[in-house]
């Protein structure tokens, strides 16, 4: 008997020590390839930010650049999840429950078991990824070689100042596609041609006028064009032709509508009348259907990845700081990223909070109080993220209490856009969206409007929605049959 006993012991004994040291060598392969995925990345990252400061109009090295980074952004993904496995368990911990099965539909992740939203370690991708990633790292750098030497003989350009100032104000990505549509714009006319019209077609609040807005303050544009002009797409059809500037132009004319064909006819034919050759037109639309008019290929404008837009939040929330040295935080801001869902605008505002109060517990407090909006008032609802249903014009609800002043839902309409020297109705209160979001306001009791941005430089636009407290029973109508509330 004492033999069997000290057998079963024995083996028990040396399955514990295979174990643990099955467990040791898989993590220090794991660490070993963490490591060498950092040096690869910073290797690319060194690579792509010079080529963000060069003009380049080969077609082949741009189509190159943004191959690279793809591959830079997934790499910088994948070694976060890796990086913070033991501080999103903290977050689950910190009671904050994971996302309901209805979510997963929806979740941004690029990975298959990636499907929730908070701490869940057995959800994260696995070892196979890891290897995957830096295996596409590892042949970015082997195919980079030529890349870099070309890179070398294009001019450099200089960044607009306000990269500098603020943070939160540069335009980030977009690089390929910005350095095509200035080489479109800057591409030498036939003689007598037509002047060339470029559409640039794109989602809802993807940074389609802040790409054109960029490209439009190019050195070399500037200098390429006598004059730009921006023209409403709706008022096109009675467009005073005694206003157009005789010149090479670059007209810029955004559709929010489709157009009639006549009215566009007309308002060509006059640019073509008042221009000089190499004049351009560039069309800005949501509507895929305008790019009939184009005369050269469409750029496409798609939101960000789910790695890119993960790297820009944190980038924005964490400033200065190196989000290394607080890795707590930097798991909250990835899960974040999640919720938010590619919303530019709310990722400004959010990290705009965030960057000014660095409290462990802060930022938890506000990937609660977005989980509850996204899950409990709008998911588990409607069945659709609050970003979708903004985007197809309806409103969305907010019942959470962030006040006791306004204990019921909250029904916030789509926003709009209230230019320099505009104001909304001044009988109701405005409240700006960070006040709302810390709670360190009263919430009106009936309708107010609610500030959700406002740009620090000309020409200082906001994006506003009405927004109004409703019954909760009142609020339980599907926003798709509440187009015209307020």
């Amino acid at each position: 008997m004492e033999a069997a006993i000290s057998a079963v012991a024995t083996e028990i004994f040396s399955r514990i020590i295979s174990f643990l040291m099955k467990t040791y060598k898989d993590k220090t392969e794991i660490d070993e390839k963490l490591d060498r995925m950092q040096q690869l990345l910073l290797r690319i990252h060194a690579v792509v930010e010079e080529a963000e400061g060069r003009y380049i109009t080969n077609h082949i090295m741009l189509r190159q650049l943004k191959c690279l980074v793809e591959s830079m952004y997934r790499g910088y993904h994948i070694l976060d999840v890796f990086r913070y496995k033991p501080f999103l368990q903290r977050i689950a911990n910190e009671d904050v429950k994971s996302l309901s099965v209805q979510w997963a539909s929806f979740s941004l992740m690029p990975f298959k078991r990636s499907r929730t939203l908070s701490g869940a370690t057995r959800s994260l991708p696995e070892s196979n990824d890891l290897l995957s990633a830096l295996e596409n790292l590892e042949a970015s750098i082997a195919n980079m070689n030529e890349f870099v030497v070309l890179l070398g003989r294009c001019d450099r350009c200089r960044r607009p100042y306000d990269t500098y100032l603020y943070t939160d104000n540069f335009m980030f990505g977009r690089h390929v596609e910005k350095q095509r549509i200035i080489n479109i714009l800057l591409q030498d006319p036939e003689e007598r041609s037509t002047p060339t019209v470029l559409p640039i077609i794109g989602g809802f609040r993807v940074g389609k006028k802040t790409l054109v807005s960029h490209v439009c303050k190019n050195e070399r544009i500037k200098a390429h064009f006598s004059s730009i002009m921006f023209i409403n797409g709706d008022s096109i059809w009675r467009m005073d032709e005694e206003k157009l500037r005789n010149g090479r132009m670059l007209a810029v004319v955004e559709f929010v509508t489709d157009v009639d064909d006549d009215d566009w006819v007309k308002f060509y034919s006059t640019i073509r009348h008042r221009a000089i050759d190499g004049s351009k037109v560039i069309i800005i639309s949501r509507i895929e259907n305008v790019a009939r008019f184009g005369t050269v290929k469409t750029v496409f404008l798609n939101s960000f990845t789910h790695e890119e837009y993960k790297y820009l939040f944190k980038l924005l929330a964490f400033g200065s700081i190196d989000e290394k040295d607080n890795p707590h935080l930097a798991a909250v801001a990835s899960e974040l990223a999640v919720l938010l869902r590619g919303s530019l605008i709310t990722a400004n505002v959010i990290a705009d909070l965030l960057r000014r109060n660095h409290d462990f517990k802060f930022w938890l407090r506000m990937l609660q109080r977005f989980k509850g909006m996204v899950v409990d008032d709008n998911l588990s609802m409607y069945g659709e993220h609050p970003k979708d249903i903004l985007d197809n014009e309806r409103p969305i609800d907010l019942t959470i209490t962030f006040s006791s002043s306004c204990p019921s839902t909250l029904r916030v309409m789509p926003p709009r856009v209230e230019r320099d020297g505009e104001c909304s109705d001044k009988k109701f209160d405005h409240v700006s969206f960070g006040d709302l979001l810390t709670g360190s306001i009263a919430i009106p009791n009936n309708k107010f409007v609610l500030v959700a941005w406002e740009s620090r430089l000309p020409p200082y636009t906001k994006l506003v929605s009405d927004v109004a407290c409703y019954d909760k029973h009142e609020s339980s109508i599907s926003p798709r049959k509440r187009r015209s509330i307020i």
